[in-house]
């Protein structure tokens, strides 16, 4: 078995400025799914995820492209109360419509509650984030009178099982819970962003700009959610809760963090 590679802060820097001297590197993986990260820890010779960097705090490797619309998956939480299981037993059945693959692909009666929320505006069904520093507390809100015309008829369900009033109770994150799961998740990172090029259906990349990420600061995890920077994403259906997802519009992550440098 191969002796994994180590590397120095500096060595890493050094090899990431070679890697994007070298222009357009073909993807080294089957299909194009993750390629940008994976040929990039083949090129750095690391396994997935995982920067060998010895007596230093945790670090990770990110990459994206640079100039994709997708948001990145930070990490899944629950809200609180944990017991009431909020999603499957309150938002589902009581705030819930009816699936697009009722009757079809999932059995007669699929329900789905799938919503991408944040803290800049409601959605077309009513639904917000709300930080309260003074609960200290990641809340979710709904108000009836911001639902989109066109839901009518799931506004009436909703009137019938559960009212018209804010949820009650509001699904919510605490803010210290919030604040250990984001920092065992975001690590100091390397941030690296590559161009695209498709030739012959293959994909090549430029790894172009990359940053250095220090320190974790929970009050620019809090900003990026009230600026809808930051989203929360649920994701049910009668027959399976995908989990409840904080995700990130590109090209924010160094909000969340105390120190970014510039290496490229």
């Amino acid at each position: 078995m191969a002796k994994p590679t180590i590397y120095t802060k500096l060595a890493l820097i050094a090899k990431l400025k070679e890697i994007s001297a070298r222009g357009f590197i073909p993807n080294a993986r089957k299909g194009n799914q993750g390629g940008i990260g994976n040929t990039l820890e083949d090129l750095l010779g690391i396994e997935e995820n995982n920067l060998p960097i010895p007596n230093a705090a945790e670090w990770e490797l990110k990459a994206q492209c640079l100039n994709s619309t997708s948001l990145t998956t930070l990490f899944h939480m629950e809200p609180s109360p944990r017991a009431v299981r909020f999603v499957p037993q309150v938002l589902l059945p009581l705030y819930g419509w009816t699936h697009q693959e009722d009757g079809k692909k999932y059995p007669k009666g699929e329900m789905s509650f799938r919503q991408t929320i944040h803290g800049n505006s409601r959605s077309d069904r009513g639904f917000k984030v709300v930080v309260s520093r003074k609960e200290k507390k990641i809340l979710i809100s709904f108000d009836s009178k911001s639902v989109d015309p066109k839901h009518k008829n799931w506004l009436r369900f909703v009137k019938k099982k559960a009212g018209l009033g804010e949820l009650n109770p509001q699904p919510y994150w605490g803010f210290d819970d919030l604040e250990y799961k984001a920092g065992t998740k975001l690590l100091n990172t390397f941030y690296v962003q590559a161009e695209v090029e498709v030739k012959r259906k293959k994909e090549y990349y430029h790894y172009t700009k990359v940053m250095m990420l220090q320190k974790f600061n929970f009050e620019g995890f809090l900003k990026a959610l009230d600026e809808g920077k930051i989203l929360v994403d649920f994701d049910a259906r009668t027959g399976h809760n995908h989990g409840t997802k904080f995700r990130m519009r590109q090209n924010c992550l160094p909000m969340l963090y105390e120190k970014s440098t510039i290496i490229i």
